[in-house]
This record gives structure tokens, C-alpha cells and sequence, in this order.
């Protein structure tokens, strides 16, 4: 049995695992990462649906996950944005499936855009 790849969440998953999406319980136990725009994406759902001192906890419980941006990462995902705009994808998942991409990581999401793309794990 190999090893088992590292996984980029997406917003869309953190999202998921806070509601105890039960389809997302595994992934509880993984190695994974995601971007402080994810985090601002997170944060700002949860301000909105369960107030400022929730989603300042799960905001400072995740930062520790976070890797950085670089301008190559930005100009990888201005390219796949515009190869896929059709799909109408934001410019922080387009970063998020380049990094995950770059980095031999999966794509954590249940996006719908994202479905049986290369490289992503589609659950729902």
C-alpha cells in the first residue's frame, strides 16, 4: 500500500467538516493545507452564520495549515481560470487546484465545477 497523497483543502470542505458532513469525517485524520484566502472565505461564512467568536476560532485553529502564495502560483491560476472560464471558477479555487496541482497534493472540494477534473477529490 503506497502513501497515501497529501490533500489542499478547499474552503468548500472546511465547510463540510464543520457541519459534520459525515462524508467528510475521514478526511479528519489527514495531512493537508490550504491558503489564507481560503481561511478569509472560511471566516466570512462563519461570521455570517454562527458570529465573530467562532470564526475567529476555526480561523486561528487552521492558520497553522496555511502555505503562501507566490506570483508564479498567481500566474499558473490566471491560466487555468482562463482555460476553464466557462466553469466560471473564483480566483481563490483557481489558486487553491494550482497549488494542490504544484505540489502533488489533491484537491479537496465538493465544488461542482471541480467534478472528475484531474487531481481532485470530488465528495459531496
Amino acid at each position: 500500500m503506497g502513501i497515501e497523497k497529501p490533500y489542499f483543502f478547499d474552503t468548500y470542505s472546511f465547510f463540510e467538516i464543520i457541519n459534520r458532513n459525515p462524508n467528510y469525517s475521514k478526511y479528519l485524520k489527514v495531512t493537508g493545507a490550504t491558503t489564507k484566502l481560503n481561511l478569509m472565505e472560511l471566516h466570512y461564512g462563519l461570521l455570517k452564520e454562527y458570529g465573530r467568536k467562532f470564526a475567529d476560532e476555526k480561523y486561528d485553529s487552521l492558520e497553522s495549515v496555511t502555505i503562501e502564495v507566490d506570483g508564479t502560483t498567481i500566474k499558473q491560476a490566471n491560466e487555468f481560470r482562463l482555460e476553464n472560464r466557462k466553469k466560471k471558477l473564483s480566483y481563490i479555487d483557481c489558486i487553491g487546484y494550482v497549488m494542490a496541482k504544484t505540489r502533488n497534493m489533491k484537491f479537496l472540494t465538493g465544488d461542482k465545477q471541480f467534478k472528475n477534473m484531474e487531481n481532485v477529490e470530488y465528495v459531496k
